[in-house]
């Protein structure tokens, strides 16, 4: 049993588009999941990702490694930013061979969902002409933190071309085990997000650092993975596993092979009868 695997920005934040496609390709990885819409935060490289020659030093870059781009990032369902300011990095990441999209919801009040549905549903039909999905995801500290709260969306949204992210790291800072994905509509799952992490009780302030600058390789924390196997045997799953010190001290071409190999041994495994 072995799954696709993509190398996520935020793994080896800071490196542009192409520079992540050849890390990608000779640390082992058979796709690429790109930045093409900055969220103007500190470290994003300096360019703009859907410029022309950044298009084509990184069509280059796919075309010299056979590596494929799978999905982009990062649409915000945020007030304030209109939907059709991603329309430049939808027809980049269209014309780079992405199929999907990640989007999240960082509204600031609990009483919008109207305009949560509204704007995504707007997002998906922006995106659909491009064959893209639009994987809605919910970081536990953004304005949709769970499963059920990602569900209400979706079944009110009702586009064909809507999905859900799931992190694993999210998950476990709910306390949801990952088998609950059982009752998420299959065709809703395009790949997952994996990382580790500790067993701890975890403040707002904890799950946004960690978030952001120290996730765990699989199998080095408390994650319990196997349902991934048991209900996605063969589903794509992107590694998306910041970890400032690591990336400091190794560089992002030995952080994104350790990723990859930690990986390999906690989900390409034989079948078993174990569960």
């Amino acid at each position: 049993m072995a799954h696709p695997y993509s190398l996520s920005y935020l793994t080896v934040s800071g490196v542009t588009p192409p520079e992540q496609t050849y890390i990608a390709a000779r640390t082992g990885y058979d796709y690429v999941s790109y930045r093409l819409f900055h969220l103007g935060v500190p470290g994003e490289p300096e360019i703009d990702p859907t410029a022309p020659q950044v298009m084509r030093e990184t069509k280059r870059a796919l075309a010299e490694t056979g590596l494929r781009c799978f999905d982009i990032e990062l649409m915000r369902v945020l007030r304030g930013l209109e939907p059709k300011e991603f329309l430049p990095a939808f027809e980049a990441g269209a014309d780079l061979g992405a199929r999907h999209v990640i989007c999240s919801a960082w509204t600031d009040v609990r009483n919008d969902r109207k305009f949560i549905v509204e704007t995504f549903a707007e997002i998906c039909d922006l995106a659909a002409p491009f064959g893209l999905t639009v994987n809605l995801e919910f970081p536990a500290f953004s304005r949709l933190t769970n499963l059920d709260e990602v569900i209400d969306i979706l079944e009110r949204t009702g586009r064909r071309n809507q999905g859900m992210l799931v992190d694993t790291l999210y998950m476990h800072f709910n306390k949801t085990p990952l088998l609950a994905l059982e009752r998420v509509p299959p065709e809703w799952i395009n790949f997952l997000h994996i990382c580790d992490a500790e067993d701890l009780a975890y403040t707002r302030e904890e799950m946004i650092r960690t978030a952001r600058d120290a996730r765990l390789y699989p199998g080095e924390g408390a994650i319990d993975f196997w349902a991934v196997n048991y209900l996605f045997p063969d589903l794509p799953l992107s590694i998306e596993l910041p970890h400032a010190r690591r990336l400091a001290e190794l560089g992002p071409e030995q952080h994104a092979e350790n990723c990859l190999e930690a990986a390999r041994a906690v989900f390409d495994v034989l079948p078993s009868h174990a569960h």
